[in-house]
């Protein structure tokens, strides 16, 4: 066992400890970064002159009418950047934009001494354009050759052969809409500059030390000038990631041209038009198996709606590709990747990164394919799973691959799977206008990021004389419970009590070049960061007790005493990852995360609303740095997909007018989001036990987005009783997301024996 994995008989990890700001939460004390701005002496607020057009040349603009505006300050525009008029990090994102690229796309932003004066202002500026054609559809970017990006591939073996030599061959699409991350705490951040001429940056991000990139850019300054802090985020689930970057950015460029805190907030509906969403994916398909229902080739050209500009679009796509296998071995692969630019918001990642999309095409694929073959869709997943030995299409050796089998078996034995099917049967059989379906689907889900550099982590940690510890690290809070996990991580390494440490808020100035909190690997990278700096105070304070028994007070006393440093700097980088994005080959991720859900749902034939009865999960955490934390992680990660899957509904106006490219849903009242209406009935969610992670701090894993593809369970759950409307064997096609409306008319195309049974065929001289 590994020195990062050993867990002491005493440990503080593992034990069942609340999240660390709960009671804040609770009593609304939390301070997030808008909560700063009433605290700020003469702060301006800022407004953004959003774009009514789709695709348009600004060939005029007009701020006169805007200073006029009582309590209107200054307009900023592009000839106002001193240093790169760019947003983002590839050049392909202008902060203010001479050309617009989808609809609520700001070209300039006023700042007003209030809020209203601001938006009053911005109101009053003048802009001309010359409007041009948009692309809103993928397949209307397909059709007009709109790439953007590069265009990767994943193969293994030879497809032609094993489709030529396949007993039968299914073709079909499978499309799925994106999603968006309506965290509770829109984008924001608030910006001053100090009298040595510093820039401070108080932002909602995930990656402070790319923001502090982006604004520095931006400023033409150095990195050294621009300190960013992320106190803590009302959510983000990869929201912040790269998306608040321009926001700060035009915080900062105000801070600078004013001499004043400038605040940048925008409301709900300018969030849900200005900021990126979950991509939407199109994937056309083939797939061939064997007499017993064995994969044998699958083929597939996979799509992505990057929207306007590219963002994290290709990571996203290459995270896909990886996981559009899933928990499944394939023995021939040709999986080819693509990124359309469409008039839109420029889509971003999400929870899952990608992973959700790729397995959402493997899943979908079983669960159209399955009745069709006459094999049981429970049987046909689970007599597809990797075996000892086999590896991913991108060459990765895939290991523990017995954890699917276990987590799938317990999951089954738990949730009473076997006994519950009959019943279900019963049901189906008594009621005409209302049924019921039960599926199960696993999840294999890689951790690490995609870009090698991106897996390394540093950490800070202080002991004051009186024995109390101050840990700084590079992850971002953003309710999932980090902080949580590392002052467990502190206080096990220490050996010291858990109230005598604390969390300093993570700023660029205390801990360096620091990757995103995403990819589900803040607990992994900053938890064996802070882990390697505490053992360094560890060590020096052992060597300086030389085995007496003394009180942690009195041996810190000692220490500094004896001018034994009592501070640490850690670091640490993921080792065994390595990665050829140019041929897809290699071993992307430390190690996969394996989960698996049944979900029995009831479907109503007349309106298509359905019921989640009763889902029941087993997951693998490893050995859990928090139990409570993980579990909550792992019920609103699953809730989280449901709700992408079959509620959350994204529309673009699609017509040839004057509104083309407007987001249709811009509020609550028009995007469904989960609510406890949508929760299950009876949620049963266990940890896998004895599933140690060598190599991984305290032999945790990371729970943040694998448990988001456990929801699949859910979609095919609706398939199964959506096909109990018609024949045994009629396959059944669900759009995604798979809304009340969708479930409906899949109704009554089963009750009216349409098979929606993608285009097969036997393969000649087999079967």
């Amino acid at each position: 066992m590994s020195e990062l994995s050993e867990r002491p008989v005493d440990a503080v990890v593992g034990l069942e400890v609340p999240h660390e700001s709960a009671a804040l939460h609770a009593t609304g004390t939390a301070l997030y970064t808008d909560d700063l701005v009433v605290r700020t002496k003469d702060c301006l607020h800022a407004h953004p002159v959003q774009a009514p057009h789709a695709h348009a040349r600004v060939t005029a603009l007009r701020a006169a009418p805007a200073l006029a505006v009582p309590g209107v300050v200054r307009v900023l525009t592009a000839e106002d950047v001193p240093g790169v008029n760019d947003s983002g990090v590839r050049g392909d994102e202008p902060l203010f934009p001479s050309e617009v690229s989808y609809v609520g796309q700001a070209v300039c932003w006023v700042l007003g001494e209030t809020a209203e004066a601001a938006r009053l202002g911005a109101a009053a500026v003048e802009v001309d354009y010359e409007v041009l054609t948009s692309l809103v559809l993928v397949t209307e970017a397909i059709a007009a050759g709109s790439f953007q990006g590069g265009r990767p591939t994943v193969a293994r073996g030879d497809v032609e052969h094993g489709l030529a030599t396949s007993a039968r061959v299914f073709r079909g699409v499978t499309e799925m809409a994106g999603q968006e991350h309506f965290y509770l705490e829109t984008q924001c951040s608030l910006a001053h500059v100090d009298e040595a001429g510093q820039v401070f940056v108080q932002s909602s991000t995930q990656h402070p030390s790319e923001t502090q990139e982006v604004v520095a850019h931006v400023l033409g300054l150095h990195a050294h000038h621009v300190t960013v802090q992320s106190l803590r985020m009302g959510g983000a689930f990869g929201g912040k990631e790269m998306q608040p970057h321009g926001y700060a950015a035009v915080a900062a460029l105000g801070a600078v041209l004013t001499g004043r805190p400038v605040r940048v907030r925008l409301t709900r509906t300018q969030d849900l038009t200005m900021t990126g969403k979950r991509h939407g994916f199109h994937a056309g398909w083939t797939v061939g198996f064997d007499p017993d229902g064995r994969l044998q080739a699958l083929d597939v050209t996979l799509t992505a709606d990057g929207g306007w500009s590219l963002d994290l679009s290709e990571p996203v796509l290459a995270r896909a590709l990886c996981h559009v296998d899933n928990a499944y071995w394939i023995p021939h692969v040709r999986l080819h990747g693509r990124i359309v630019r469409t008039n839109k918001t420029s889509q971003t990642a999400f929870r899952g990164f990608g992973g959700p999309q790729g397995m959402l095409v493997i899943e979908d694929i079983l669960g159209r394919c399955a009745r069709p073959l006459g094999v049981d869709p429970l049987d046909l997943r689970r007599r597809n799973f990797y075996a000892e030995g086999q590896s991913t299409p991108y060459g990765q050796t895939v290991r523990h691959p017995e954890r699917a089998r276990l987590v799938w078996d317990q999951v089954v034995a738990s949730g009473r799977v076997e006994e519950r099917r009959p019943e279900i049967a019963a049901f189906n059989a008594t009621h005409e206008h209302t049924k019921r379906g039960l599926a199960v689907t696993p999840v294999k889900f890689g951790i690490a990021f995609n870009f090698k550099a991106f897996n390394q982590a540093g950490a800070l940690v202080h002991v004051y004389k009186d024995g109390s510890v101050l840990i700084n690290h590079g992850g971002t809070e953003m309710g999932q419970g980090l902080h949580t996990k590392m002052l467990q991580v502190a206080a096990t390494t220490l050996g010291v009590p858990l109230e005598r440490i604390r969390l300093a808020p993570t700023r660029t100035d205390k801990v360096p070049n620091t990757s995103a909190t995403a990819a589900s690997s803040g607990a992994d990278l900053n938890g064996a960061a802070v882990k390697h700096a505490c053992l360094q105070i560890r060590s020096r304070l052992d060597e300086l007790a030389a085995g007496r028994e003394i009180a942690w007070e009195d041996l810190v006393r000692e220490g500094y005493l004896g001018r034994v440093p009592l501070w640490a700097a850690g670091f640490y980088r993921t080792d065994g990852v390595e990665w050829d994005a140019a041929r897809m080959q290699g071993h992307p991720f430390k190690y996969f995360v394996y989960g698996a859900a049944a979900a029995e749902v009831e479907v109503d034939g007349f309106t298509g609303a359905y019921r989640i009865l009763r889902v029941d999960i087993v997951h693998d955490v490893g050995d859990s740095l928090s139990p409570l934390v993980d579990l909550g992680q792992i019920e609103g990660g699953f809730v989280q997909g449901a709700g992408w899957l079959t509620l959350e509904d994204l529309r673009w106006d699609e017509s040839d007018g004057p509104t083309r490219g407007r987001l249709l849903t811009q509020a609550a009242s028009t995007y469904k989001l989960p609510s406890l209406s949508e929760m299950p009935e009876v949620f049963h969610v266990s940890l896998l036990q004895g599933a140690h992670e060598d190599g991984a701090v305290y032999g945790s894993k990371a729970v943040g987005e694998p448990p988001l593809m456990l929801a699949l369970s859910v979609r095919e759950a609706i398939r199964s009783a959506v096909a109990a409307f018609g024949r045994d064997r009629d396959s059944v096609e669900l759009p995604s997301p798979a809304t009340p409306e969708a479930v409906f008319w899949a109704i009554e195309r089963a009750r009216a024996g349409a098979t929606d049974e993608p285009v097969a065929h036997v393969a000649p001289g087999v079967g």
